[in-house]
């Protein structure tokens, strides 16, 4: 059970989901495609790999659902552009047959693409690809896509995480005048539950930094409008930070926040960072820790890697506040589970009881 726990308690021990501490056994991947040469090009990247394993193929959302029926999956992916029942019909029954299964959505290049993909991350599949041209299956693709496979089940060879270390003692931290969200793998669904809850009355500004390929950012912003019931900004050079907006880092640079003339405004980076993520949450949390003194309320949601983590702790050192996604609630622990050992996080819970916390930071109820 999650539970909200503010500084000077100490973080509970998290052994993190079932995934994470399973200790043997291949990854069981079903392929549903209506493309015979996309499952046996596939099939073939998955069958040279010890740990992974496909237990079965599909040319339809039909047959790929009497195949999960059949035998235990742990990841799915799927084509959402299929003759017969489509992709995004079909997701909600994939994830009722096998909540457990996690769904790699394995998208086109088109504009409509983009679109049912974002869409199909909001209803909770955990991750997407682009589907290449032909030719474009190579080494590099074939890397990308194992690693998906290995962090949406969780690497089989890990023993369970050790205990987080204690929170150290200290206050409460200053009262937030900016709230920022990073989130990746998973991470669309889990902002739509947080961003849901947030009331019209909380009118800080919201930054967030998705990870998600530029072509895709313009529906993401959509979508994040109408969960947030504001306006949604693409950050470009001198965009002004105001208050009751969302401000949505773009696909091709990192979101960063500095002081220019009394207000705050938008400054667009493009330099390298350690996690190697374009756009990066860590510019962006390093940035808001000095253009808002650590007043600052910072978030971070499902997600593979670390990116995150430094400009976390340069928030928390500067005064600020960290909110982290808990392991039960994450398609994959990974950028949250960062913070959560360091001992950095005030709060680790669910999307929707961070936002309830967040909210209560700026609006204390009596």
């Amino acid at each position: 059970m999650s539970a909200i726990l503010r500084r000077p308690a100490a973080v509970l021990p998290n052994p993190g989901p079932p995934s994470e501490q399973r200790a043997e056994g291949p990854v069981n991947v079903l392929i549903i495609d209506d493309s015979l040469t996309v499952r046996t090009v596939f099939s073939r990247m998955i069958a040279r790999e010890a740990d992974l394993q496909v237990v079965a193929g599909a040319g339809t959302a039909e047959q790929g659902l009497r195949e999960l029926a059949a035998t235990p999956v742990d990841v799915v992916l799927l084509d959402l552009e299929m003759p017969g029942m489509g992709g995004l019909e079909a997701l909600p029954r994939i994830l009722a047959a096998s909540p457990s299964t996690k769904v790699l959505v394995i998208s086109s290049l088109t504009a409509a693409g983009a679109e049912h993909t974002v869409t199909a991350l909001k209803m909770g599949a955990a991750d997407t690809m682009l589907k290449p041209r032909p030719g474009g299956f190579d080494d590099a693709y074939r890397d990308q896509l194992l690693s998906k496979i290995r962090a949406l089940k969780g690497d089989v060879r890990r023993a369970v995480a050790p205990p987080p270390r204690p929170a150290r003692t200290k206050a409460a931290g200053k009262a937030p005048e900016i709230l920022a969200i990073g989130a990746s793998t998973g991470g669309i669904h889990a902002l739509n539950l947080f961003l849901a809850r947030i009331p019209a009355s909380f009118q800080l500004p919201i930054l967030i930094t998705q990870h998600l390929p530029p072509s895709f950012i313009p529906v993401f912003a959509r979508q994040m409008e109408v969960a947030a019931r504001r306006e949604a900004v693409l950050a470009i050079d001198g965009t002004v930070i105001s208050r009751g907006k969302l401000f949505i880092a773009p696909g091709h640079g990192h979101m960063t926040v500095r002081k220019a003339e009394g207000r705050r405004v938008v400054a667009l980076t493009y330099v390298p960072v350690k996690s190697g993520c374009m756009p990066s949450v860590d510019p962006m949390f390093a940035s808001l820790a000095s253009a808002y003194d650590g007043r600052v309320a910072a978030v971070l949601l499902s997600g593979m890697g670390r990116d995150g983590t430094d400009g976390a702790r340069a928030i928390d050192e500067a005064g600020g506040r960290i909110y982290a996604q808990d392991a039960e609630s994450c398609a994959v622990w990974g950028m949250p589970r960062a913070v959560t050992e360091q001992g950095i996080a005030a709060a680790i819970a669910p999307p929707a009881t961070l936002a309830d916390a967040v909210v209560a930071s700026i609006e204390p109820r009596p």
